[in-house]
């Protein structure tokens, strides 16, 4: 193979010009986004990209270039520029860089995929999305309507100076739509299967029409113009259920960046903040009621953070973060691990092969307990239901927060008795996650992607993934104007 020639030379003249530790990662990636609005095509957006990405160590730095041209004589410039970076950055770094060992992996990995979504027809993915948007444009009172979807693969080959030598594809597909209503005084929007785009997952095309938006699409539209009459969010302190792609946001959040090692220890301050997460608490303090386990698990089938091996080689696995409600655990690279006598968990990802690894996000899961939905809700007096996301803010240190949802459903007497419209609460993290009481159980469970987690500068962005259920909690503070 080529490419593995070429990575391998790439690594080898590393070492020769000085590295101490050098991989390369050669990717090539291809998407195809597709937009309906309106009943008209909108955007095709069709992408094929290759390139090479080479790290190394040296003098206890890291150095990185990158480069499109797979040629002999480019990769081996991108080498010296790599050598050359690092020798400039060993004057500004406090202590040289140590990398937990690992042993060496040759293997080849595959994502499941029964149908390969590039080789499905264009005609037959725009007529799937025609046919849902359509649904929703019969419903009165609707006045936007769109319809995407999203498709993904990426080969990559990863050699490194300790005798890796792992393969992998990843496909990832998706699909979602949303109608929007308008009144003179109001404008409200409901999306299927999730705001912000739909549902992502790691599966071939045989995902797309088992996500059922033209059986949903008319339900969806009602829901949108239906909003526009409803009521205002009542203000208060009530208990809240949420679930689906809502819930799935308040863990990625709240506690799946905080967890990002790279943020607890200062790395990421300039851009997005650090952590409220910081060592002395690992294992010593309480970050959600007993009922209150995540994992970070890139095992997990279907999640979009779901691979074989990260971006340095580490083999994917699922570990710790809350247990019985204490924070226990953080995402590491073989670098971080290593400053504090740890093993990396598997989370350095790059967006592509001209960005560096960087900690990310897998899949960040919060297992399910033992409730039904409807017990849950029967034993709720004074409620609040929401399950799709419209606006979030959480701060730098990812404590205090801020959500809406398209639609909330309120609860009173242990009975749903209407609709709520521009729904909203806040919290403080840990105070929020100990008020959780109830979690829904595995027949309620699902993953949900995203397609689009920011992080770094220059921003990379991540695909990650988050299963959830429901989860309940008390005494939150709900709707605008909320006053003690």
């Amino acid at each position: 193979m080529i490419e593995r020639d070429l990575a391998q030379l790439a690594v080898d003249t590393a070492l020769q010009r000085g590295a101490t530790y050098a991989d390369a990662r050669i990717i090539r990636l291809q998407t195809e986004q597709l937009d309906i609005r309106n009943g008209n095509v909108n955007g095709i957006r069709q992408h094929l990209e290759v390139g090479i990405g080479i790290r190394v160590l040296v003098d206890g730095a890291w150095g990185f270039a990158a480069n499109p041209d797979l040629k002999k004589s480019k990769v081996e410039i991108a080498v010296d520029r790599a050598i050359a970076l690092a020798r400039d950055s060993a004057h500004l770094y406090h202590k040289p860089v140590v990398l937990a060992r690992r042993a060496p992996i040759v293997t080849v990995w595959k994502s499941p995929c029964e149908i390969d979504p590039f080789g499905v027809a264009l005609e037959e993915k725009l007529n799937f999305l025609f046919a849902a948007e359509e649904e929703m444009r019969r419903v009165k009172g609707i006045a936007f309507t769109e319809a995407g979807m999203d498709l993904w693969k990426e080969w990559q080959l990863f050699v490194n100076s300790d005798g890796s030598q792992i393969e992998q594809e990843i496909v990832q597909t998706g699909s979602g739509l949303s109608a929007t209503a308008v009144s003179d005084t109001d404008v409200q929007s409901r999306s299927f299967p999730s705001s912000f785009g739909g549902q992502f997952k790691s599966a071939g095309y045989e995902l797309i029409p088992m996500l059922n938006l033209k059986d949903n699409a008319q339900r969806i539209a009602e829901e949108a113009v239906q909003l526009l009459s409803a009521k205002a969010c009542p203000a208060g302190e009530k208990t809240l259920i949420l679930g689906g792609s809502q819930l799935a946001l308040q863990v990625h959040e709240s506690c799946g960046h905080p967890v990002e090692f790279d943020r607890v220890l200062g790395h990421e301050a300039d851009f997005a903040g650090t952590s409220f997460l910081t060592p002395e608490k690992r294992n010593n303090f309480q970050y959600g009621s007993e009922i209150v386990n995540m994992v970070a698990d890139a095992t997990a089938p279907g999640g979009l953070g779901t691979f074989g091996y990260d971006d340095e080689g580490t083999p994917a696995q699922k570990s710790d973060i809350i247990k019985d409600g204490r924070f226990v655990g953080y995402l590491m690279s073989r670098e971080t691990a290593e400053g504090f006598e740890m093993e990396s968990n598997g989370t350095m990802r790059a967006q592509g092969w001209n960005h560096t690894p960087i900690v990310r996000m897998t899949n960040i899961n919060l297992l399910p307990g033992n409730w039904e939905l409807e017990e849950m809700i029967a034993s709720t007096e004074d409620g609040i239901m929401i399950s799709d996301n419209r606006s979030w803010s959480i701060d730098d240190k990812r404590l205090n927060f801020q959500f809406g949802g398209e639609l909330g459903w309120e609860i009173k007497g242990g009975k749903i008795v209407g609709m709520v419209k521009n729904p909203t609460y806040t919290g403080i993290t840990p105070q929020f996650w100990r008020s959780c009481d109830a979690i829904a159980n595995q027949n309620h469970y699902q993953i949900w992607g995203t397609p689009n987690c920011g992080k770094g500068q220059p921003m990379q962005v991540a695909r990650v993934g988050h299963g959830v259920s429901f989860a309940r909690f008390q005494n939150v503070k709900v709707g605008v104007g909320y006053a003690e």
